[in-house]
């Protein structure tokens, strides 16, 4: 049944994304209606989108990045403390932390919410699909876990794993040729700041 659900989802969104030509849905993870926030560079939340500069100067982010696919996750958390420090953000106001891999970003991302100076948490990873359901079984975890602890500490927890069928498709992804998932995360958060 399992295995029915996760075949109807794909062709779902598949056929999805050829009808409205929508750029931002991943093919790949079973909750591909759930990754609808983290758009590509052809979207809305390029920086001239913002309703309105924020400062981020007193304010503090958490960021949360997996260890595993670390060439793509340094790129992802580069591009996400870039466009935090061009919105104000300072150095001392942005808490790093790191876990070993995309499941532990649940993990990590509950423990920054919990403080209550932090004001939004990003979390960065990268799952790249291989031979067994594995890849299903993080996709799964991390995003309902990501979830729910925003919704457990009523604040901004953005998702920003990317879930790819290849390493390549990751790096494309990761400042390569469909920009930087680390920065449009870091977008993410700062219009959730300004809901």
């Amino acid at each position: 049944m399992a295995l029915q659900c996760l075949s109807f989802f794909k062709v779902f969104f598949s056929l999805f994304q050829e009808k409205t030509h929508h750029p931002f849905l991943f093919h790949s993870c079973p909750l591909s209606a759930t990754f609808a926030s983290m758009a590509t560079h052809l979207s809305a939340l390029g920086a001239g989108r913002l309703p309105e500069p924020l400062k981020l100067k007193n304010q503090k982010i958490g960021l949360v990045t997996a260890e595993w696919n670390h060439q793509v996750t340094d790129a992802l958390l580069s591009g996400a403390l870039e466009v935090l420090r061009k919105h104000g953000a300072r150095d001392k106001n942005l808490v790093i932390k790191h876990v070993p891999g995309s499941f532990e970003l649940t993990l990590g991302a509950q423990w920054l919410a919990a403080r209550n100076d932090i004001a939004a948490v990003i979390c960065l990873g990268c799952v790249i699909q291989g031979e067994t359901p594995h890849f299903d079984y993080i996709c799964q975890a991390v995003s309902h876990g990501i979830t729910r602890v925003s919704l457990d500490h009523n604040k901004p927890v953005i998702f920003g794993v990317l879930t790819t069928n290849t390493l390549q498709q990751a790096l494309d992804r990761a400042g390569g040729k469909h920009g930087n998932k680390g920065e449009e995360a870091a977008y993410t958060a700062l219009r959730m700041l300004q809901f």
